[in-house]
Order: structure tokens, then C-alpha cells, then sequence
């Protein structure tokens, strides 16, 4: 399937990308048997360069500035979780880096992924669908008609 830090990867990109009202209520409902996380870092709100590529492929250019949030958190038995997320959401970035933490111990690993990541997916997927179907119901066709010969 998966390397271990490929499977962290999309963890970490599905919890970050997910809507933090959603991602606190679940939190909400599993924290009371979660492990306890210790902060090491953050929540900290920072800001981060944005760069791009002329015609996704020339030179790399300054874009401008996103604000993020950062934490870090270590469990009791040594696992460390990390999160970065964009925007002011220091409560998100916190529960980030704690399922990225719990994420590292096996018990946890399937209930992170089923109770989380895959309704995170699902989400960012229905966004993707009615985002394109919006945009499709305001397509407009132009086409050209010919009069005569020239």
C-alpha cells in the first residue's frame, strides 16, 4: 500500500485540510480515552512563503505570505506528533499533532484512520465534486458561425 512515511503524509494532509469544527467534535469524543499528549511547541501562529513557478515550470517566483499554525506534542511513551495547518487554528493544530501522535502507536493507527482521516477524505472529495459542478453550471459554449465564403 503504503510506506509508512507516505501513509503519514496523507494523514497529516487529510487532518490538516479538514474543517476544524468537524475535526474538534470527533477529537471531542475520543479524547477522554486517548493517551495524554504534552506540548513541546506551539500552538504558535507564524507565517510561511508561498512560492510558485511561471507557467508551472519556469522560474520560481515570490508569491507572498500565508499566516499557519504550528504544534508539537510528545506522548507519555515517546511518540512526537507534528502539525502544521493554514490559517489562526490553534486548537486544530493541536489536535493535529496529537492524532499524528497517536497515529504512531499501533493500537491507534486504524481507529485514527477510520475515525478521521478517511471522513476528512470524503469531505475534501464532495467539496471537489460540487466545486466542479457549480463551476460546470456556469460554463458558457461560444462557437462561430460562418456567413458565406469569403
Amino acid at each position: 500500500m503504503h510506506s509508512p512515511d507516505e501513509a503519514r503524509k496523507r494523514r497529516l494532509d487529510a487532518l490538516a485540510s479538514g474543517d476544524p469544527t468537524t475535526l474538534a467534535e470527533r477529537y471531542a469524543a475520543l479524547e477522554p480515552s486517548a493517551p495524554a499528549a504534552t506540548p513541546i511547541r506551539g500552538p504558535e501562529i507564524g507565517m510561511v512563503m508561498l512560492r510558485g513557478r511561471a507557467g508551472g515550470g519556469g522560474a520560481v517566483f515570490n508569491l507572498g505570505e500565508a499566516t499557519v499554525t504550528r504544534a508539537t506534542v510528545k506522548l507519555a511513551t515517546g511518540e512526537v506528533g507534528h502539525a502544521i495547518v493554514l490559517g489562526r487554528h490553534l486548537q486544530k493544530a493541536g489536535i493535529v499533532a496529537h492524532l499524528d501522535a497517536l497515529a504512531q502507536l499501533p493500537d491507534w493507527v486504524q481507529v485514527i484512520e477510520t475515525g478521521f482521516v478517511t471522513p476528512a477524505l470524503a469531505e475534501q472529495d464532495a467539496a471537489r465534486i460540487r466545486q466542479a459542478e457549480e463551476t460546470e453550471a456556469t460554463r458558457v459554449d461560444f462557437f462561430t458561425m460562418v456567413r458565406g465564403e469569403d
